[in-house]
């Protein structure tokens, strides 16, 4: 099943990037997460992949849902966190994660995917992913299906040790 979702992903991943990029490398799978590595006309990408352990909502269909978390740094962006639903998302709905006590609410959507506003909120959803067991993340269709996705975090630092030393995060 996680290989089958690993291509799966890359294939949905890679469809829209650039003509230049090359097949993806898996750097090594890390508990729940996969971590990859590929290089394109811009240099170097590293990120790692998990999908939910448990989703919930009531709809009839849905497509892959995962979360990611990036490294480009020819572009200078690192922790870059984002999600994909499987589904669109209702326009302006809520997205929210909760990781422990802590909940964090500032991202915004387009199409199947949610991203977090600025550097600061990837940076504190890594610290977060680091020192957590699970994360829950909820979302709204464009249906006005909620929806409720269970991630495990074990092996996420081992997953992100691998992108970050592939991509030389410091």
């Amino acid at each position: 099943m996680k290989k089958k979702f690993a291509l799966s992903l890359l294939t949905a991943c890679f469809i829209s990037m650039n003509v230049y990029a090359a097949k993806p490398e898996v750097l090594g799978e890390y508990g729940d997460w996969t971590a990859y590595y590929y290089k394109d006309g811009r240099g170097s990408v590293c990120y790692m992949v998990s999908r939910p352990v448990k989703d919930e909502g009531k709809y009839s269909k849905r497509g892959d849902i995962y979360a990611v978390v990036t490294h480009r740094p020819n572009d200078k962006t690192f922790d870059v966190v984002n999600f994909d639903a499987g589904y669109a998302f209702k326009n302006g709905a809520a997205f929210t994660v909760k990781i422990g006590h802590n909940t964090v609410n500032s991202f915004f959507t387009e199409g199947e995917k949610a991203w977090t506003l600025n550097d600061e909120t990837d940076k504190k959803m890594i610290t977060l992913m680091k020192g957590g067991e699970r994360m829950i993340v909820d979302g709204v269709s464009s249906k006005g299906t909620p929806t409720k996705d269970t991630y495990s975090l074990k092996g996420f630092t081992g997953a992100y040790k691998a992108i970050s030393a592939k991509c030389k995060k410091k």
